[in-house]
């Protein structure tokens, strides 16, 4: 799903809603997330997941091209852990939808 999907899905949902105010929402909310991360903060979701910063440190690579070794430097990536209704519910769909198996 992408973000116009989800801003489309949500307006469809809730059609008292703009269209203009869904995104504005919606773009106010990643950004927030993203400076929360670029900042080294956690943040959780309960009921979601929890979105994380991880350090992978510097390895021995090798170029592609010449086979030469490289050395990758250490670098900074987000992580998302699911939560356990996620899980649950990416595990046992129909159990979670319908109540029953």
């Amino acid at each position: 799903m992408t973000k116009s999907e989800l801003i489309k899905n949500i307006s469809a949902q809730y059609p008292h809603l703009s269209v203009r105010d869904i995104e504005m929402a919606t773009r106010q909310m990643l950004d927030y997330l993203s400076d929360a991360l670029a900042e080294g903060e956690r943040i959780e979701i309960r009921g979601f997941g929890s979105f994380s910063m991880h350090v992978r440190p510097a390895k021995q690579g090798r170029n592609p091209k010449t086979g030469e070794p490289v050395l990758v430097p250490e670098k900074r990536v987000p992580h998302f852990k699911p939560g356990k209704e996620l899980r649950e519910q990416v595990d046992y769909p129909e159990v979670v939808a319908g109540g029953k198996v």
